[in-house]
Order: C-alpha cells, then sequence, then structure tokens
C-alpha cells in the first residue's frame, strides 16, 4: 500500500473502463473540465475514460457529494470529456481499490464500505479478487427510437435508469452486434434530456435461473467504451424485463470481459466484477505523465 502525493495518479481499469485515480482527501486539488480532458487524452495526456478524485464528504466542493455521513468516502467522477457524471459501476470498484491500494481504507474480504456518489451512497462488498456494488432500485422507463452506424432501421430502446441514464436496444445476431459503428454517437428520438448511455444487446440463453447477454455500449461523454458498470445493469434489466423475469441474475460479457448482475429480493441490483490498478505515475508539464 503506497500513499499517492501531489500531482501523482494510479490508472486503473474495470473489464477494460479505464480511469485515471486521484487521490485528494482533503479536497485541496478540486478538479476542473480543462484538467479533466488533458488527464483523459489518449495522446497528449495519460488516457482514460473518465476520471476519478478520491475525497473525503465535506471536502468535495459539491453538495451531492458533500451531503454524506462524516468521515465517508466521495467518488468524484468525471466523463472524458470534462463533463460530470452521476454515477459509474465499474469506476466505484476500482475507486474502492484505490483506497486500499494508497492505504486510505482497510477492507477484510466480505467487509463492506459506502461510498457517496451523485446518485447517493452505494454499498460495496470486497469479494476476494471481486467487488460487488449495490446500485440500489431501479427504473424502466419508455421506449424511444434509436439508430446507428451499422444498422440499417432504427430499433426501439427502452429507457433505464440505474443512476445514470441509459437506453438498452435489443438485436438479433453477434454479428449485427459486431457491424455497428459506435464512433459516432447513437441518435435518440425523442433526444432525453442530458442524454443517455445506449447499449445494445444479444440475449443469450437462460437456464436454472440464470441469463446471458452480449453487449457494446456509448457512453455519453466518452464514446464507445469497453465496458459500462452501470450500463450492463441496465442492459440485463431491460433483457430480464422483455423475457417476463425469467431469472434474477445475468452474466453480461462486454468487449473487456464479464459482469454479473443481480437482482436481490428487496428490487436492488448488484453488479460484480474485478477492479484492477495497472500502474502509477506523476503529472508534469502541465499534463504530460510518466509511469513509475
Amino acid at each position: 500500500m503506497t500513499p499517492l502525493g501531489t500531482g501523482a495518479f494510479i490508472k486503473g481499469h474495470g473489464t477494460g473502463n479505464d480511469f485515471v485515480l486521484l487521490a485528494d482527501p482533503d479536497g485541496a486539488a478540486p478538479l476542473t473540465a480543462e484538467r479533466v480532458r488533458a488527464l483523459a487524452d489518449r495522446r497528449f495526456g495519460i488516457g482514460g475514460d473518465g476520471v476519478i478524485r478520491a475525497v473525503r464528504a465535506g471536502a468535495a466542493g459539491d453538495p451531492a457529494l458533500d451531503d454524506a455521513p462524516a468521515g465517508s468516502w466521495a467518488m468524484d467522477y468525471w466523463n472524458a470529456d470534462g463533463t460530470v457524471s452521476e454515477m459509474c459501476g465499474n469506476g466505484v470498484r476500482v475507486f474502492v481499490r484505490l483506497l486500499l491500494d494508497a492505504g486510505l481504507i482497510e477492507l477484510a474480504d466480505g467487509a463492506a464500505i459506502e461510498v457517496a456518489t451523485r446518485s447517493g451512497l452505494k454499498r460495496v462488498i470486497r469479494q476476494g479478487a471481486l467487488f460487488a456494488v449495490d446500485l440500489g432500485t431501479f427504473e424502466l422507463g419508455g421506449d424511444r427510437l434509436v439508430a446507428a452506424h451499422g444498422i440499417e432501421v432504427a430499433r426501439p430502446g427502452l429507457d433505464v435508469s440505474t443512476g445514470n441514464p441509459h437506453v438498452v436496444v435489443a438485436l438479433a445476431s453477434a454479428d449485427e452486434l459486431a457491424s455497428l459503428d459506435l464512433h459516432a454517437a447513437p441518435v435518440l428520438d425523442p433526444e432525453p434530456e442530458g442524454g443517455a448511455n445506449v447499449e445494445f444487446v444479444v440475449p443469450g440463453s437462460i437456464a436454472d435461473g440464470v441469463g446471458a447477454i452480449r453487449m457494446r455500449v456509448h457512453e455519453r461523454g466518452s464514446g464507445e467504451t469497453l465496458s459500462c458498470g452501470t450500463g450492463a445493469v441496465a442492459a440485463a434489466l431491460a433483457t430480464r424485463h422483455w423475457s417476463g423475469d425469467a431469472a434474477d441474475r445475468w452474466i453480461v460479457d462486454v468487449p473487456g470481459g464479464r459482469l454479473e448482475v443481480e437482482v436481490d429480493e428487496r428490487g436492488h441490483a448488484w453488479l460484480t466484477g474485478p477492479a484492477e490498478l495497472v500502474f502509477r505515475g506523476e503529472e508534469i508539464d502541465g499534463g504530460v505523465s510518466r509511469a513509475r
């Protein structure tokens, strides 16, 4: 466990959804849109789908993060384009892994920590090398049309709220999923206020109460990513709805790996998956970095 000093960062990912991680316990170095864009730039910066600052609740400078019990840790998450985001399912697991690695918390196997996010407190349980996140209750909304490069006709998408807004679209085959070009953002009709993440899924089999799906995602503010935690949950919940609630546990395969989604007896959605830290370094020359 190694403390992080001023200007130091850790690079981490959850099933390929990657982040620049900064430890700022006392809130001495608030993020700005300009700094986030510089850090997340894959050519001139460190590179990542987003930037995460670990700060004590009460010192974050954001009422949505500071309205948490004293002593709580807050996840200040920003998209790569410099916009703030409510929540990140992969990011919150990597956030807890950062706290452990930096020696900021101790968390035994099976123990839990509550993390303040812009969509409320999220309970994270350590399960060996994996972390399970209680995303709380979810909401299924209405339908809207979704057009994307690689599919000839716009498809219906289901609104799903898992702390972040999502629109989930079912496709017929793995070939159709592979043919998508998600460099450009899908077009939603009507366009939701504030935008949404868009998940394209291919439902698989359901056996012994466990369902399987494959998914790709375009995240608002980041573009196509190898994985999206809250998006995997949204995709599983939409498929569960379409199947008549045939299963409460879902295996979600994304380009960056595999995640598990489960709906408990309270109607809470849980996301379980890995959290990896891959290197550490320090910022120099206004955003250029060197690994160490």
